[in-house]
């Protein structure tokens, strides 16, 4: 009789997790009770409107805010209960982010913005290498000012995972972009995913995005409203929207 591979352990687990923003006397709930779990390697979309509890979310798990209430476990340890210092080695040495707008440094070139990660990580790729996961060798000392958005997009993408991080947390980021640059930016999240065995985590009100995930959590006023498991994944070029 063949022994079954015990399941595996969820990189991050979330339990009963609730945030409160306290705007003067308004309280705005922006996650009520939200559960999940997240595996070593997995693409995931969390797809919902504006106002959903998406970035909230990810912020949460990528250690840029703490919850009220709840836990959220990062490989079995708390991060509720970490320090601000911590929490700041979290995220350096487990954790790559790629945001709407790019947040590139305009007085470095391509190859200097990615060094800024790679200076301070244990086991860096190189900053060419990180480029050319992310096809952009050959604008390695290119200015921002001297490259278009979807290209200033995918130079994020590379400071996000030159650090090779365990997970890659992606917030709209096809957002300001249009039909065929969003595209080559989600390929290169596609790849990173692929190559790396990088768990990443798109959010994205954009239905379409979700076709090329493993899984999709579907998020509405502040909970997870559905999950669904896509058993037949698109690659990036064969979405549209």
């Amino acid at each position: 009789m063949t022994k079954k591979k015990p399941a595996a352990a969820p990189l991050f687990e979330a339990r009963d997790l609730t945030r409160v923003y306290h705007l003067g006397e308004v309280e705005v709930h922006a996650l009520r009770g939200v559960n999940l779990e997240l595996f070593a390697g997995e693409f995931v979309v969390l797809l919902g409107p504006s106002g959903s509890g998406k970035s909230t979310l990810l912020n949460i798990l990528g250690g840029l805010d703490t919850p009220t209430s709840g836990s959220v476990t990062y490989r079995g340890r708390n991060l509720a209960g970490l320090s601000e210092l911590d929490l700041t080695m979290f995220r350096r040495e487990h954790v790559g982010f790629v945001f709407q707008f790019y947040n590139l440094i305009p007085s470095l070139t391509a190859r200097e913005n990615v060094a800024l990660v790679t200076e301070i990580s244990k086991d860096p790729m190189t900053p060419l290498e990180a480029l050319a996961l992310v096809d952009l060798e050959d604008r390695a000392d290119h200015f921002p000012s001297q490259m278009s958005g979807g290209e200033q997009q995918r130079v994020a993408i590379a400071r996000g995972i030159a650090r090779r991080p365990a997970v890659l947390f992606c917030d709209e980021p096809t957002g300001a972009l249009d039909y065929q640059t969003g595209k080559l930016v989600l390929e290169a999240i596609d790849r990173a995913n692929r190559e790396l065995s990088t768990t990443t985590v798109v959010i994205t009100h954009n239905a379409s995005i979700a076709l090329m995930a493993d899984r999709v959590l579907g998020l509405s006023d502040g909970r997870i409203a559905r999950e669904e498991r896509n058993r037949h994944k698109k690659a990036p070029a064969e979405i549209t929207w």
